[in-house]
């Protein structure tokens, strides 16, 4: 986990401030910043998580994505299309899931050139146990209820879709993607 700050003012907060008086407002920069420090909280306490199984949240997606396919195999390129990662990347966490027993390459029968990684059994059994615990801890996000969860994923989207990770598909006409929360979506999450 990561060792807390403990300071007595926000720090983000105090560059806004700094920020402004010598270029102006500009709340990106804040945005950003908190993005940023978000990013390291979250990734700090999944990982307390995932390392007592030998994953890192990369290869747990790995894992994850695998469980997610009809045969439990992807070819290494779907992979590396699916978790939005360089090639090289997908080499290495799949070496690593190899080495760890979780995962097992055979060739691809459709791509003579091709390999496919697939799941072994322990492999599910590793997904499945540490699903439960980061389930159990709301993904490190135990401080935000359904809705705000909701929002978080919502305010992130257009910034995905610019940057041409998927398109977004056509709305019919009076149809809204944001038609307000279900009904107690805004309880805390149990």
């Amino acid at each position: 986990m990561a060792k807390p700050l403990a300071l007595d003012f926000d720090p983000i907060a105090r560059a806004d401030e700094l920020w402004t008086r010598r270029w102006g407002g500009v709340p990106s920069m804040a945005a950003i910043t908190s993005i940023m420090r978000a990013h390291q909280i979250l990734l700090s306490r999944v990982d307390a998580v995932l390392k007592p199984y030998g994953l890192t949240f990369a290869r747990y997606e790995a894992l994850v994505l695998l469980t997610f396919s009809r045969t439990g195999e992807l070819s290494l390129s779907k992979v590396g299309e699916r978790l939005m990662v360089h090639p090289t990347s997908v080499t290495n966490t799949v070496d690593r899931l190899e080495r760890a027993g979780l995962v097992a390459r055979r060739p691809n029968p459709l791509d003579g050139r091709g390999v496919l990684a697939a799941i072994t059994v322990r492999g599910r059994e590793v997904v499945e146990e540490a699903t439960r615990e980061l389930m159990a801890m709301e993904f490190g996000l135990e401080e935000y209820d359904t809705e705000q969860c909701r929002q978080v994923f919502e305010l992130l989207r257009p910034l995905r879709v610019a940057a041409g990770d998927f398109a977004e598909p056509a709305q019919e006409p009076g149809s809204s993607s944001a038609d307000g929360p279900t009904e107690g979506a805004a309880k805390k999450r149990p």
